[in-house]
């Protein structure tokens, strides 16, 4: 199971809200009201996550524009599976994953499965 560390959350964060890529220096100034990052440091992570195949980059002059290979709902996915396949018993731990939804989750579950299952070829 891939959990981001807590300077990729918050770039990851940041540019799954954006509708277009970023450069290093446009994800720092970002980053500078509630954070004081070397710009190194940005850099490093943003490289690290290129590296580990969350980000794609297109030439910006002399820097790099990024922007997440998958959107935030993939990401989501993805963990929810990887929990899946580790749990020792998938029904029990959806029995205990649809105990802790409030009333509005257990709704969305279940449209998710309808349309699922509408979708799903016969």
């Amino acid at each position: 199971m891939h959990v981001f560390g807590e300077l990729e959350v918050v770039i990851m964060d940041y540019l799954w809200a954006r509708d277009e890529p970023a450069t290093v220096r446009g994800i720092l100034e970002a980053l500078r009201p509630t954070r004081q990052p070397a710009y190194t440091t940005v850099l490093t992570v943003v490289d690290n996550l290129f590296k580990k195949g969350w980000l794609r980059r297109e030439p910006a002059g002399r820097a790099f524009r990024y922007e997440p290979t998958v959107s935030r709902e993939e990401y989501a996915a993805r963990q929810m599976r990887d929990a899946l396949n580790d749990a020792g018993d998938p029904a029990e731990a959806f029995v205990r994953f649809v105990g802790q939804m409030s009333d509005t989750e257990a709704q969305a579950l279940r449209r998710a499965l309808e349309a699922y299952e509408r979708s799903e070829p016969r």
